[in-house]
């Protein structure tokens, strides 16, 4: 089995190896898309689940305020009976199981999104209940397919919370070290 984290090591270690303009070295590491993170586990309030983040910005873990998760996560398949407006939840997965990844993704396109009525959220670091949203422009098969979202730090965030008029809360910032013990 092809270890994938050790195989984008290489490809980006190899990179500095190679006589190309730093531009395209540049686009090239984007490519590879390793990051340097944290998972983080939210809590599903009142049960034993949890739903893991990826972050690179485990420092703003006290200002998220709702979670993202994609149309195709677990979460769906294994908790529908959860989920008290799970047919909306349903045509929305649809809708977006039509578009491209590359439509999701597109950057300045109206953010769209459903909000999971009947569970919440758990923030591990200010102990409050938040919201958890299916989105398309969060991809499944990127991190864990979920993301905590800060809008005071991350313009789709911020441009979602506006949209569904969520708050936006700019918590200070908090060491590495500090966040990796909460999670």
């Amino acid at each position: 089995m092809l270890k994938m984290t050790q195989y984008a090591d290489r490809l980006l270690s190899g990179l500095d190896k190679v006589n190309f303009v730093e531009e395209v070295k540049t686009q090239q590491r984007n490519w590879i898309g390793r990051s340097e993170g944290a998972i983080i586990d939210f809590p599903i309030h009142d049960t034993r689940y949890m739903i893991q983040v990826f972050t690179t910005r485990p420092d703003t873990l006290f200002g998220a305020t709702y979670l993202v998760v994609a149309p195709e996560h677990e979460l769906f398949m294994n908790h529908e009976s959860w989920i008290m407006n799970h047919d909306e939840v349903r045509r929305y997965v649809k809708e977006a199981a039509r578009k491209t990844e590359l439509e999701r993704t597109a950057e300045g396109k109206d953010k769209t999104g459903v909000e999971l009525k009947g569970i919440k959220a758990v923030n591990p670091a200010t102990k409050e209940e938040i919201p958890i949203f299916v989105a398309d422009y969060v991809l499944g098969n990127y991190g864990t397919g979920a993301i905590m979202a800060v809008p005071a730090h991350d313009e789709r965030d911020r441009a979602f919370a506006e949209k569904f008029n969520l708050p936006i809360i700019d918590k200070p910032l908090i060491s590495w070290d500090e966040a990796l013990k909460i999670s």
